[in-house]
């Protein structure tokens, strides 16, 4: 596209607000901040607050606003009435010509619910994932199948995500599969050295031990799924005394509840307030197996060569499946300890995950997505 038939300029409105957001979000707006015509518009509601700035400040983002709508014991509904009414008042006085909003989360929903009534075209990043099951995750199932009824360019991470699109009646000439802009973001931490926060994380630097490195935190799981990951963590750390976990506890009291009384007693399980976002990334690293029922994890970790256990019953990311390099076990105790066992005692089985092709992206997914907006707001332009 020549230089005359390029938008003059455009303001570029990226909205978001939890920490996975804000990771897939930070490296469109840097190649917002470095392209010629597009001025991106950083708007954050804090539906996480400190997990949400530590990431921010990983990639030295400073927000143009900070909504602060994190409260305790916040609804879903709650959550989803305040962003629609804050954000409108946003759109009101800065008037982007485009908004970017990324993922599932009930601001995702909420945001793009807000500009579509103004008639702001929505760009959804990482559209299309799609389980099956419209309780499963809950409630993002639902959130990002409301964003695909109105968005106007659905910047799906795969081909898979561009067929599940295409069978939601998503016109064909609005979707750009680009690969997921996790890869680009996890590939600019991994690369940045970093000094862990924890003193027990640093000593892992000289550990030779293995390490198995376990996140839980969905409310599907909440309850006897959680209290069934806990066993299954105490039992492999008993047989297995070679082995080291490393669980960093989520913040919600009924996950920590679940799994804290029965591992706290265990020499070789580390558990651990939550880090940032760089920190965890070299975690990741680090790590042998990752055993975890997190959505971004499942991206993340087989760019880095490691085998993903997946803590639930179904996933919308199909396409680490079909690799290899991700593995669905559920949440029965005897499954997550078997599954774990076999990485640990089968080298042939361990290769075969650890060498698998990560489907997600070659780490420019960020720059196709503000090409393929500019060229919307183009043809806006000259309609």
């Amino acid at each position: 596209m020549s230089a005359d038939q390029s938008v003059a300029e455009a303001k570029v409105m990226v909205i978001y607000g939890t920490r996975p957001e804000a990771i897939k979000v930070a490296p469109v707006i840097k190649a917002l901040e470095a392209h010629p015509r597009l001025t991106p518009v950083v708007v954050v509601t804090a539906q996480h607050r400190e997990m949400l700035d530590q990431v921010n400040e990983v990639f030295d983002i400073i927000p143009d606003v900070d909504l602060d709508l994190m409260s305790h014991d916040q609804t879903l509904n709650s959550i989803a009435g305040s962003v629609i009414t804050r954000v409108d008042a946003v759109l009101d006085e800065h008037r982007p010509d485009a908004v970017v909003v990324q993922g599932d989360t009930t601001t995702v929903m909420a945001a793009a619910i807000a500009a579509f009534n103004r008639e702001i075209p929505v760009a959804h990043l990482e559209a299309g994932l799609r389980s099956g099951d419209i309780n499963s995750p809950f409630p993002e199932e639902a959130n990002r199948k409301i964003v695909s009824q109105i968005a106007r360019i659905h910047l799906a991470p795969t081909m898979v995500s561009r067929k599940n699109l295409l069978a939601d009646g998503v016109p064909d000439e609005t979707i750009h599969v680009i690969g997921n802009t996790v890869i680009d973001a996890l590939h600019w931490a991994v690369a940045t050295p970093v000094e862990y926060s924890v003193p027990e994380l640093q000593k892992l630097e000289n550990d030779d031990r293995r390490i198995l490195l376990v996140t839980a935190h969905r409310r599907e799981n909440l309850g006897e799924n959680m209290v069934s990951i806990g066993r299954a963590m105490r039992t492999l750390a008993q047989r297995y005394p070679d082995l080291l976990i490393v669980w960093p506890a989520h913040k919600n009291p009924k996950v920590r509840a679940a799994i804290a009384p029965q591992i706290d007693d265990l020499d070789n399980v580390i558990s651990i307030e939550p880090v940032g976002y760089g920190e965890f990334s070299h975690l990741i690293a680090k790590a042998d197996i990752v055993l975890t029922d997190s959505g971004g994890i499942q991206e993340e970790a087989p760019s880095l060569g490691k085998p993903v256990l997946v803590l639930r019953e179904n996933t919308e990311r199909p396409e680490a499946i079909d690799a290899g390099t991700v593995k669905l076990i559920g949440t029965d105790t005897d499954s997550i300890i078997a599954e774990v066992a076999e990485l640990l005692d089968d080298d042939a089985a361990y290769r075969t995950m650890a060498n698998a092709v990560n489907p997600y992206g070659d780490g420019h997914s960020a720059t196709r997505s503000t090409d393929i907006i500019d060229e919307l707001l183009t043809l806006t332009q000259q309609d």
